[in-house]
């Protein structure tokens, strides 16, 4: 698999990885099952752009980061440990911090759809969409939910400007993809997120705990994550906010994650009350 051999990871971790975590024949098998460039032109947009920020850098310190099928073959493996203290657990705060009842929801950043298919386990008879950049991780996502047997829909986009209709989601979701943009990206996605609910409906971004991160540069070294220590600089909510958000909120998970959940205000319209003049000499009893 394509990886880069100058990281921490890759230096010092990944032998742990490769010969006591992670099942790697059953990683190559899977790697090696079909066609991934075949497979993920299902998915392909032809219209969708790579973003500079997207193509630059090798996340995770895989070359080509999301647009390399060994990101999508080698996702779950890895982060089923560096999601401490248990993955499931961390992507179920997200879930359970939703207090609408949606009947069409969006997974911006899907990736192989560990979050989406969470989402359409908890609401049954829901639409739910998973969008993602890259055709690789989509297809991974895919073959994940037919698995699971669980129908949920996948698109390539961009989660900047999706390109759906306004107002036309109960819940907008986002999990562990706040920390791999920009703040600049970050903000925008939630400016679209707002853009894309309807009034009353809730944006929830599942991350690392900004506050915590700011003390772990290590992290950046480690696992190549080139935007993280500019995500623990900001704010989720004041981002929220500045996207036109209310209700913002932001819950610690475990202290090194968070969840912050926020609203679509709505639409208020001033209502003017009439005041009759009375001319008449009517006189109030009192006592």
């Amino acid at each position: 698999m394509a990886v880069r051999k100058d990281t921490i990871f890759e230096r010092f971790l990944s032998p742990i990885f490769e010969h006591v975590l992670i099942d790697r024949t059953a990683l190559l098998a899977y790697r090696n099952s079909k066609d991934w460039n075949a497979e993920s032109d299902r998915f392909r947009n032809p219209a969708v752009a790579y973003p500079e920020y997207y193509q630059s850098q090798h996340f995770h310190g895989v070359q080509g980061g999301y647009l390399n099928p060994d990101a999508a073959v080698t996702y779950d493996a890895i982060t089923q440990y560096v999601v401490p203290p248990n993955e499931q657990w961390i992507r179920q705060a997200l879930i359970e911090r939703i207090r609408c009842h949606p009947q069409r929801i969006l997974d911006l950043g899907c990736g192989t759809g560990s979050t989406t298919l969470l989402l359409k386990q908890a609401f049954p008879n829901a639409e739910v969409i998973g969008l993602d950049l890259s055709p690789y991780m989509l297809t991974a996502a895919q073959d994940k939910a037919q698995t699971a047997k669980v129908d949920v829909q996948f698109i390539h986009g961009n989660a900047e400007h999706t390109g759906l209709g306004d107002r036309s989601f109960d819940l907008v979701t986002a999990s562990l993809l706040f920390h791999e943009t920009p703040p600049s990206v970050s903000q925008a996605i939630l400016r679209e997120a707002a853009r894309l609910l309807r009034a009353g409906g809730e944006v929830l971004i599942l991350d690392g705990n900004q506050t915590v991160l700011r003390h772990t540069e290590w992290l950046t070294n480690i696992f190549e994550e080139p935007y993280i220590q500019a995500y623990a600089q900001g704010s989720v909510d004041a981002w929220m906010g500045m996207a036109g958000l209310g209700d913002v909120r932001t819950d610690d998970v475990w202290m090194i994650h968070q969840v912050t959940r926020g609203i679509k205000p709505i639409d208020s319209q001033r209502v003017e009350f009439d005041h009759p003049t009375t001319t008449d000499n009517t006189q109030w009893a009192i006592g």
